[in-house]
């Protein structure tokens, strides 16, 4: 679905698209408590939730990439091409966004060169506080947004034009880093929307994103109401990948599921690993650091799929007085590591 201009004032709608909500919402993610576990940078959960034993991808052999043909010769023409899983050997940093838009995050904020240029400062901090673990770049964009307006299928979302996902994707290309798509179902089914998707993550660099926050199976309109995913539809994301991996011979996906309340996943104990797919629990709330971290505690240590990430936000994380974006080494302080770090 390609937009016009006049379309793209629907991406302001987004101060809640991807914004992950207000203090409230934070607040009310820091009223539950959290069990200890044992800080490591290796997956908390590495067997299937039916405890069939399954290898992680750490352990796993992976063959070399052999030439993917996605049916798109600008695609095919793309060169890099990382070969093996990505976690736990290099933590995953970063932009989020998308390139129409100012408000979505850092990813639209500043020209290529700029946004390009604070990504690698950034990179440096954070290679600075934890000397020890690799950083894969990447770049992370809002392919299919949440809209107010129902659109011609009734279905609260806009996709991206394959003109602006290829850009974004050459960036990553030109720039060695990985690439997310991330999804923001709004009414639409998820089935058809990673559909869309998928000649994109045939490429070995290209990975997907879900938001709980914006899939909305009770029938309100994106924004009013937190949506949900279960974890069979987690299982789905998970499967579609795994597919893609095994027909193109490729490295493991990154499968990155936003979260940030309790009733944003359900049932998680029967998501399912597969080892050609890392799954990311992603803490997603922005607020002062007290918030944030009672809300990875409660939602993301307390309820452990796989691998952990943070967000962190340029400035929604300043928006409470007093309140300020959270250091490195206190984000790595955490239990367990975050081994996905996004910038909005």
């Amino acid at each position: 679905m390609r937009f016009s201009l006049a379309a793209l004032s629907l991406l302001a709608l987004s101060q809640f698209t991807g914004c992950s909500s207000s203090q409230s919402k934070q607040e009310e993610a820091s009223k539950t408590g959290a069990i200890t576990t044992e800080a490591s940078a290796t997956p908390v959960r590495s067997t299937t939730s039916d405890s069939t034993e399954a290898a992680t991808t750490a352990e796993r052999p992976i063959a070399s990439t052999r030439s993917v043909s996605t049916g798109d010769s600008t695609l095919d023409s793309l060169t890099y091409a990382p070969t093996g899983a990505i976690l736990p050997k290099h933590r995953i940093f970063a932009y989020y966004g998308n390139p129409h838009s100012k408000k979505m995050g850092i990813l639209g904020k500043y020209e290529k060169a700029e946004m390009l240029r604070r990504l690698d400062q950034e990179i440096k901090n954070w290679q600075a506080a934890d000397p020890t673990t690799p950083i894969q770049p990447a770049l992370h964009l809002v392919a299919t947004s949440a809209q107010g307006l129902p659109g011609k299928d009734g279905g609260y979302r806009m996709r991206m034009s394959d003109k602006t996902i290829k850009k974004v994707i050459k960036w990553g290309n030109e720039h060695k880093a990985i690439v997310f798509l991330d999804i923001q179902r709004g009414h639409a089914p998820l089935g058809p929307e990673m559909a869309y998707m998928e000649k994109y993550l045939k490429l070995p660099f290209v990975h997907l994103g879900i938001d709980p926050e914006f899939s909305m199976v009770t029938g309100a309109k994106p924004g009013t109401k937190i949506g949900s995913y279960d974890a069979a539809d987690v299982n789905q994301a998970v499967q579609f990948l795994s597919r893609i991996v095994k027909e193109n011979n490729l490295p493991p996906k990154v499968l990155v599921v936003h979260r940030f309340t309790q009733g944003m996943i359900k049932n998680y104990k029967n998501i399912k690993l597969d080892p050609n797919v890392q799954i990311v629990m992603d803490m997603d709330g922005w607020g002062p650091p007290v918030l944030k971290k009672d809300s990875y505690k409660a939602y993301i240590q307390k309820e452990p799929v796989q691998y952990t990430g943070f967000k962190l936000f340029y400035e929604n994380d300043f928006r409470k007085p007093g309140s300020r974006i959270m250091t490195p080494a206190e984000v790595l302080a955490l239990d367990p590591k975050p081994m996905y770090i996004q910038y909005q």
